[in-house]
C-alpha cells in the first residue's frame, strides 16, 4: 500500500499575513479554511487565497518542510511565493 503523497501550502490572509500548512487535499483544506472551521489562526483573517503550494511526498516530509518554512522571514517566504507560486 502506498503512502498518499502531502502537500506544504501557504495562504494569504486579508489582512496580509501569512500561514504555512500541511494538508494531503489542498482544495479541501483551503475549504475547511474559508469555512471558519481550519486552524484558528486564519479565522476571522478572510479573504484567504492560496499563494503557493508544494509536493512532499509523506506526512513526516510535509512536517519538516512545514518548520522550514515557518523559520523563514516574511521577505523570504514572499521570495519563494513569487519564484514559484501556485
Amino acid at each position: 500500500m502506498s503512502e498518499e503523497v502531502w502537500y506544504l501550502y501557504i495562504l494569504k490572509c486579508g489582512d496580509g499575513t501569512l500561514y504555512t500548512g500541511i494538508t494531503p487535499d489542498v482544495e479541501k483544506r483551503l475549504e475547511v479554511h474559508r469555512s471558519g472551521k481550519g486552524a484558528k489562526y486564519t479565522r476571522g483573517r478572510g479573504p484567504l487565497e492560496l499563494c503557493y503550494t508544494e509536493i512532499c511526498g509523506s506526512h513526516s516530509e510535509a512536517l519538516r518542510r512545514e518548520h522550514q518554512i515557518k523559520q523563514l522571514s516574511r521577505e523570504e517566504k514572499r521570495k519563494l511565493i513569487e519564484k514559484t507560486g501556485v
